[in-house]
């Protein structure tokens, strides 16, 4: 899905044009992905565009950086203005927002340099991440031969830029062989996650999903999803599954700040229930969009509203 520009991004502790926003070829994260980033959704609402969960994300990339032995260059609730000021002074009612630190030019040994650590938000109009008509018509999807790391290799936990080199891999995989996303499995041949979503599954009115022993990033979408199935009143597991258990199972879907809760229609050509969104996966799509949206109670605090902010102020 094309990038649809803004006017503006935060760089280094101000704002500058979007055309401006750029690195030299030599910048250290270009060569070896020694990168931590986040996907953020703000959502339109009655009360003006409204963040989902911005604490936790900016918690969980300060964590990725703690896990990198990253330095970080600001603090995190200078980061959390900063993503005030980027949504508010490209005047978006909604967004998603993608904050990233890197280490940038100065070094080409493997080793960086702590003091070139840089910290950048973009802000921009993005719709659906697997397309409008997937979130009521799902998703066909392939279990792909790219595996996710075993323990021990490098950090699942942390969302790391040089992570994604696999995830691309099988979305290339997936396409290539007729789909539209993969499902991966972990090194032991358990179910695992999407390249960039995690995974559900649905037996019985019973929801599944696979534990963080099986190298998936801990979604925060998906944490919000298992909290809206409980209220809701189903029971929920994490445990690890075998890749069968997608054969047999009721209905599956994925879920991700991009995805959203996006059904998924077949795996590996077989046609999962009736081929439609389930009534499981529907019930829990209705309730996710509609506490973004502000229709319904924020039990958890998860909204922020953007704080408006003038945007020649910054520049």
């Amino acid at each position: 899905m094309a990038i649809k520009p803004s006017q503006y991004i935060w760089s280094q502790g101000r704002l500058i044009p979007w055309e401006e926003a750029t690195v030299h070829v030599l910048t250290h994260a270009i060569h070896y992905g020694s990168s931590i980033f986040e996907g953020i959704r703000a959502y339109a609402t009655d009360n003006g565009p409204t963040f989902f969960r911005l604490e936790d994300h900016i918690r969980r990339m300060f964590e990725s950086a703690r896990i990198h032995r990253m330095d970080t260059p600001f603090t995190p609730e200078e980061l959390t203005r900063a993503c005030h000021q980027v949504v508010s002074a490209n005047n978006l009612e909604s967004a998603y927002i993608r904050p990233i630190i890197f280490y940038g030019y100065d070094s080409l040994g493997v080793v960086p340099q702590p003091d070139s650590l840089q910290a950048v938000i973009a802000a921009f109009e993005w719709g659906a991440y697997l397309g409008e008509e997937a979130l009521a018509n799902g998703v066909d999807v392939g279990v792909c031969s790219w595996q996710r790391p075993a323990p021990n290799t490098f950090p699942t936990m942390a969302k790391a830029g040089g992570n994604y080199l696999a995830s691309s891999l099988m979305s290339q995989e997936a396409k290539r062989n007729g789909f539209k996303e993969a499902i991966a499995l972990d090194s032991r041949g358990y179910l695992s996650e999407g390249p960039g979503e995690n995974l559900f599954l649905v037996r019985d009115n019973v929801i599944y999903t696979p534990s963080i022993v099986n190298a998936i990033l801990m979604g925060i979408t998906r944490d919000s999803v298992m909290q809206i199935a409980r209220r809701l009143g189903y029971e929920v597991r994490e445990q690890v599954l075998p890749r069968e258990f997608l054969y047999v199972a009721d209905e599956l879907f994925f879920t991700g700040t991009a995805a959203e809760v996006t059904p998924i229609r077949s795996v590996d050509h077989m046609m999962v229930g009736d081929g439609k969104r389930g009534p499981v996966a529907e019930a829990i799509q209705k309730a996710f969009f509609d506490l973004v949206t502000g229709k319904s109670t924020d039990f958890d605090n998860w909204l922020e509203p953007v704080a408006h902010q003038p945007a020649m102020a910054e520049v």
